[in-house]
């Protein structure tokens, strides 16, 4: 059994298998690698600099060459870096790939400048100002606070689309991944931004839960144009690469329940995963993820009701327990679920948490994983314990 198929049955409920696959929810805060870094994590995996301590953007995004501009949206920046990154730790081979609508599409300026602060107008089309002496930055305008700002982002949008998302670029993107995830070698785990965080991103998020009884016109277009760039863009990026796992970035919840009712949600999000998922299930996609933080509890038949199979990462702190959810959803799926902050606290502690989440386990339909990413209190010896038990487990699952 690959890895790719040995991922599929895991989260099929499948007894035929000859182990659960071990695989990690996201890839750790900057802040822990770095971290580990001075408790001995190396940084040349292979003859690779993986974490090279020079000023970048992001930990995890290339350092050897110019990142191209159609690369902000068939985005496989951190692909490499991460895989090489987990497979020196001992996870399962996983590849993580994305496709992000070109939001992203305008050039930095620095709109003003003092002693104290910055104001620039950045990628993502917000004015925002930095501050020079204290770690604050002050939203100032989002990208769109009314219909006509809409209008010229949509426009704006789709020269960018058409000029970088081609199908030349999405086979020279995605097309590198296609042997080796034909063959096994590799899981890919694909994700996208969903209906509820897309729109948030643009107007911000207290404008945007006005926008619900202000504009809702303009929620349903913005969800609407969405919609057809993904049913346009995946079915050529699906016919390269069909992975097990789709998932879509909400965030649509906090510690005390989502941020909107579910008659919003089925209005304003549940109504295109509808028109979404069937798509990606005709495309090959087996499972269909929503990746939020919080307590959702009451949105979850409503999820279901628009066809997602599971969820993750099943934030503890926030107020979801794997095991109760199962019982009452027996056939909802999970990434995730264990609890982060136990891994800090040393050997007994990681293992009373595989205890707690074991009926889950034995089910199958599960990938025990953190519930989000691994934070800079856990030494990376508890951390490397946490994974040699997870092989553990996943080797006397087997046959669930």
């Amino acid at each position: 059994m690959n890895c790719r198929e040995r991922e599929k049955a895991t989260l099929s409920f499948s007894d035929d298998l000859d182990r659960g696959a071990v695989e990690e929810i996201f890839y750790p805060w900057e802040k822990t690698v770095k971290k580990w870094e001075n408790e001995g994590l190396s940084t040349r995996f292979s003859e690779k600099v993986m974490f090279p301590t020079i000023p970048t953007d992001n930990l995890y995004f290339p350092r050897d060459r110019e990142i191209e501009p159609e690369e902000r949206y068939l985005n496989c920046l951190s692909t490499e870096e991460v895989f090489i990154y987990e497979q020196n730790l001992g996870f399962d081979p996983l590849k993580r790939v994305a496709f992000r609508v070109p939001f992203l599409c305008f050039d930095e300026k620095l709109i003003e400048e003092t002693s104290e602060y910055k104001i620039k107008l950045d990628r993502d089309g917000w004015k925002r100002k930095y501050y020079k002496t204290r770690d604050l930055i002050q939203e100032l305008r989002p990208v769109v606070s009314n219909e006509e700002d809409w209008q010229q982002l949509k426009d704006r949008v789709q020269k960018a689309l058409d000029e970088y998302c081609t199908d030349e670029n999405i086979q020279k993107i995605y097309g590198c991944y296609k042997e080796g995830h034909d063959k096994g070698d590799f899981a890919i785990r694909f994700r996208a931004s969903g209906f509820f965080w897309t729109p948030r991103t643009l107007l911000g998020i207290e404008p945007h839960l006005m926008a619900f009884y202000d504009y809702p016109e303009m929620l349903h277009d913005i969800n609407e144009f969405v919609l057809k760039v993904y049913m346009e863009k995946l079915d050529k990026i699906l016919d390269i690469i069909s992975p097990n796992v789709v998932f879509f970035e909400e965030d649509l919840s906090g510690s005390s329940g989502p941020m909107l009712s579910p008659a919003l949600f089925d209005e304003f999000v549940g109504a295109y995963y509808k028109r979404l998922i069937p798509f990606l299930k005709k495309k090959g996609v087996a499972n269909v993820f929503v990746d939020t933080d919080g307590e959702f509890n009451v949105l979850i038949p409503n999820f279901v009701e628009a066809g997602i199979d599971g969820f993750l990462p099943m934030d503890v702190q926030g107020g979801m327990d794997i095991v109760a959810v199962r019982e009452k959803y027996s056939t909802l799926k999970f990434i995730g679920g264990y609890n982060k902050l136990e891994i800090a606290r040393g050997k007994d502690a990681i293992n009373k948490e595989f205890e707690r989440i074991m009926p889950v386990i034995k089910q199958g339909g599960y990938l025990p994983c953190n519930d989000h990413q691994v934070p800079p209190d856990a030494p990376l010896e508890n951390y490397k314990y946490y994974i040699k038990r997870l092989r553990e487990v996943m080797q006397q699952a087997r046959g669930y």
